[in-house]
């Protein structure tokens, strides 16, 4: 299963280990609003509480690319305060897991 398929998969079941079990030790995520940057358990806390919040949702995942060295996809993301973003993300792969991930998005109305 490519790292793609199995983050869709937790996406779909709603399953934050598969999800995390997708990051690289040293994983560092990039945020799109400030520039600022998480380590994997700060990532992987702020992923595990998206996906337990039932007010939060992603439309219209796709693929744009996937190779061993680099995944791009898109989404849709519903956040609970009723905003909406499309979400460009970058991630870098390691040693078969995501090891950078950087994000753009732009505000929907």
């Amino acid at each position: 299963m490519s790292i793609y398929e199995q983050r869709n998969k937790a996406i779909e079941d709603n399953d934050a280990d598969l999800f995390n079990d997708t990051l690289h030790d040293d994983f560092i995520f990039v945020s799109h609003m400030d520039g600022s940057s998480m380590s994997r358990s700060e990532a992987a806390e702020m992923f595990a509480g998206m996906m337990a919040n039932d007010s939060f949702e992603i439309h219209n995942m796709r693929c744009l690319y996937e190779n061993s060295d680099v995944l791009i996809d898109h989404a849709v993301y519903h956040f609970p305060d009723n905003t909406r973003e499309a979400v460009l993300a970058y991630h870098e792969i390691k040693d078969g897991k995501v090891i950078r991930t950087e994000t753009g998005a732009t505000l929907l109305t």
